[in-house]
Parts: structure tokens; sequence; C-alpha cells
């Protein structure tokens, strides 16, 4: 097996002055000089265990060595070479995503969750706090990955210009979250599952933006926020949420993009349309190759973003890594997903653009079948490598059980905002 050296990788991006509420930072991919930071704690323990001390105030601790994309609001994503350390990933490596600051008050005795059925058959408001959720309700544990839709976003810009948070490829996590299903929830307030007048359910956070005084808002669809897989969590890995996760409650939608998944949650709604967000009117719609940045685009256009397409990166060897030239293979581990519950059916790698392919070692949730896997697959390989080449440069694409499979450039999938971006990974090894 050939040693590896690593070194921690960025694409040269970070994050600028202005804030947005709708995007967060705005990052401009012509602008080289933006910086990258990598927060570590030097007491933090090595085995990534999670702080218990996260469950309280309004601004956590970042124990973990996250890659900071921008303080205000606060957005990190995970070094490649952990993430796949672990099955389930700890709460202080999981990415964070957030579009406005932290909420200034999160203490879970006087946090307070409305659900508001204000069309359908029986019309009304239920209040609740966390307490009556884990008294009144059966608790439900699942495991599922939670990616943001920007994923992968510094790749597209290389291709050509977009906005938005320079994310590199590992603005993902996996999680076992624990809670009670917004289904029961739903039908405790007095909501018809048959009722065809709910078509949206709305959901907003504690989260507020500081200029307009909107709190972050998004939807799913009725049939959607029906299904056993979707909870109202207070529990991530067996342990409460933390803040920078939705402390103490937080919307998780399997299959589904992860700016659907509220945090701090506060009030569900139903609706016979969709919630009149900017962040759901607005963002989160990939728009046609045929916009660039700069263009002004009708958003009804594109329909919102809910679920994801087929993805896989490499997260071992890390870009830029290098490789003693006596070596004839080399290890490789990433992962895969895809949204809607579409299980991974292969992930293969190749050292020469395609022409021939390596099987992978696949990783999954035991108790999830490839129609309804909301988890992400782990997978991993020895690849054997060319001789007498002083780079090698490796790819690897994922196809899902649809039978979906990763395009090979982003040429057709490109869109201005940087979204959903999943064009086969590429990483370069050199030879030393």
């Amino acid at each position: 097996m050939a040693a590896v050296e690593q070194r921690c990788y960025s694409h040269g991006s970070g994050y600028a002055n202005s804030k947005d509420a709708m995007h967060g930072p705005r990052y401009d991919s012509d602008k080289p000089n933006m910086i990258t930071t990598v927060y570590v704690d030097p007491t933090s323990n090595t085995n990534c265990t999670a702080d218990s001390d996260d469950s309280v105030g309004a601004d956590p601790q970042r124990r973990a060595a996250r890659i900071v994309k921008s303080e205000e609001p606060f957005n990190a994503e995970t070094p490649s070479s952990l993430l796949v350390h672990s099955f389930v990933t700890p709460a202080d490596l999981f990415f964070v995503r957030n579009h406005l600051p932290f909420p200034e008050h999160t203490d879970a005795s006087k946090h307070q969750l409305h659900v508001e059925v204000q069309n359908g058959k029986k019309k009304g408001t239920v209040t609740l706090n966390l307490d009556d959720l884990k008294e009144k309700f059966t608790p439900t544990t699942i495991t599922s990955a939670v990616q943001c839709a920007g994923n992968r976003r510094a790749e597209m810009s290389k291709f050509k210009k977009v906005e938005g948070v320079m994310w590199d490829a590992t603005a993902i996590g996996n999680a076992k979250w624990t809670g009670v299903r917004l289904r029961d929830v739903l039908i405790a307030a007095g909501v018809d599952p048959n009722d065809d007048n709910i078509k949206h359910i709305h959901f907003e956070g504690a989260d507020i933006d500081p200029d307009s005084g909107n709190h972050f808002g998004v939807s799913i669809p009725y049939h959607k926020a029906m299904s056993p897989e979707v909870l109202i969590a207070y529990e991530m890995n067996g342990e409460p949420l933390s803040v920078e996760h939705g402390y103490p409650l937080r919307l998780v939608v399997p299959g589904v993009i992860g700016a659907r998944q509220v945090k701090w949650l506060t009030t569900i709604r139903t609706s016979e349309k969709e919630s009149p967000t900017q962040w759901q009117q607005k963002d989160y719609r990939a728009f046609s190759p045929a916009y660039n940045v700069g263009d002004n685009v009708d958003p009804a256009s594109a329909p919102a973003i809910q679920e994801g397409p087929v993805q896989s990166a490499f997260c071992m060897p890390a870009p830029g890594s290098t490789i003693s030239a006596e070596a004839t293979e080399i290890d490789v581990a990433g992962y895969a997903w895809s949204g809607g519950g579409r299980g991974i059916i292969r992930v293969e790698v190749s050292t020469d653009d395609g022409a021939t392919w390596h099987l992978t070692e696949l990783k999954q949730a035991p108790d999830q079948t490839l129609d309804d896997m909301w988890a992400w697959t782990l997978w991993r390989a020895k690849i054997p490598l060319p001789a007498n080449k002083r780079r090698h440069e490796l790819v690897c694409k994922a196809t899902d059980r649809s039978y979906n499979t990763q395009p090979e450039t982003p040429v057709g999938i490109y869109n201005k905002d940087g979204l959903l971006h999943n064009c086969w990974h590429r990483i370069t090894i050199d030879v030393k």
C-alpha cells in the first residue's frame, strides 16, 4: 500500500465583507485572494466527540477543525480527510450552513413550536414545547444525510463564474436524528392526511434577518411532510442538538436539500401555496445554463429545489497530495448520496479520464433499502496506478437506484448560483 502525504487543501475562496440574507455572504469566483480560515481548538478531543456545552448559548464554540467559509453568518465545512472516518458524522465536524445570524435565545424551557392549521377541514393553532413532543409522541430515530444545495460550488466556479458560498466538496454530513414524526404532530393538530386542500407545509426558524426582520422560512410539499421519515428532531447522534445544528428543535427532511431542513424550528403552517419567502421563491432554483451571473432571470422559470441529484466525491487522498514514484496502487475513499431515498448501487473510479473504471466497496445503512436510503454511502478501493507518470488525475462517479449517473462535465448543468453541482469529481495526485 502506498503512503500518501496529504495537505490541507482549499480552492482559495473565503468570505466577503458584505452580507446577503439570500445566500449568506456573496462570493465572487473571479477573486482568488479571498481567504479560507481553518478553526482548530487544541483542547478538542481527538475522537471528535460532541461538546456538551454546545447545547446552550447563542454562539456555540467551534471545537472541530472545520474550514470556515464565513463568520457572519457562520458557515463552515468539514476537512475532506476527516469526513469518512465514521459512517455517522460527529456533530462538531458536521458542516454548518446558516443564512442569518444565530438566534439570540435558544433556551429549551422557553422555546415554543406553533402548529398553525390555516386551511383544510379543521383550522386552529396548537402550541407545543420540547417536553410536549417527548411525552405525547412516539420517538423515532433515522440515519439521514444532509447536503447543502451549493456543495461543490467552488468547482463549478472554475468552469464559469457563479455566486454563493464557495463550498468545496464537504458541505455534507450523515447523522442519526431522533425526534417525532412531523406527520404525527400534524394529525394531532387536526390535519386530515387525505385533505386535498393542503398542498404545502411552511416552516419558520427562530433566526431573523436583522435588516428586514423576517424569519428564515421555507416549505416542502404536503405529501413529503406526511411521509414517515420526516422528523421534528431534538437529538443528533444520541445527544441534544447543539446550537449550530438547531437546538432545541429542527426539521429533518431526508432526501431533500439542506435548505429545507429548518433549524431552531418555531412555526409549522399548512397552506395551499409554497412559502412566500425569498429562500423558496427566489433562491435555491437551478436556472438554465443560458443565464450568467448578472442576468435578470424570472424565478418562475425554474421550480424550487427539493430533492438533490446523485452525487459522489473523493475524501481521501486529499487534492494536491503526493505519492512516491515507486507506488503501483493507491487507497481511495469518499462518499456518495442521491436525493429522494434513491440508494447508491455503485461508485466507480478511473485513472484514465473514464476510459476504464474500477468498482469500489460500498458501506451503507444496514436498516435501509435501495428504495428508501436516506443515509449516505461511504466507499473505498485500492486502485492500480499507471506507470511512469509525474501526476495522476483520479475521477469518480456514482449511479443511484434509478440508474441516474453523474455527468462528466458541468457544461450541461451550469447555473449562475452554482447549485446541484454533481459532475465527475476530479483530484490530482503528484508523484515525487
